[in-house]
């Protein structure tokens, strides 16, 4: 192997492992805020207080957030097969 091959490999190594790194922190921020929002709501129910803000809030941004992740994973795993899509007969699509 010549140096050139070498060298492109471990730059596809690392690039690969900075993907997967930026994938991971994704949910952990994902998940982060979600469990940050149920504890709001958990507080806010043991201290009586009146739900109507924190809950019309969590019910937007907790969906948000996971279908925010579950897209950009979704977009990852796609560049990782090569982006390329099967077609109804089940063979790779040939786009121009």
């Amino acid at each position: 192997m010549s140096q050139d091959t070498v060298s492109e490999r471990m730059e596809q190594r690392v690039i690969f492992g900075l993907q997967v790194l930026s994938v991971s922190m994704i949910w952990v921020f994902c998940l982060g805020i979600c469990a940050w929002v149920i504890h709001l709501l958990l507080l806010s129910h043991q201290l009586h207080d009146v739900p109507s803000a924190s809950v019309g809030i969590s019910i937007v941004a907790i969906p948000v957030f996971i279908t925010g992740a579950s897209v950009l994973t979704y977009v990852f795993i796609g560049l990782q097969r090569g982006g390329v899509a099967p077609n109804a007969g089940g063979e790779k699509r040939e786009d121009s």
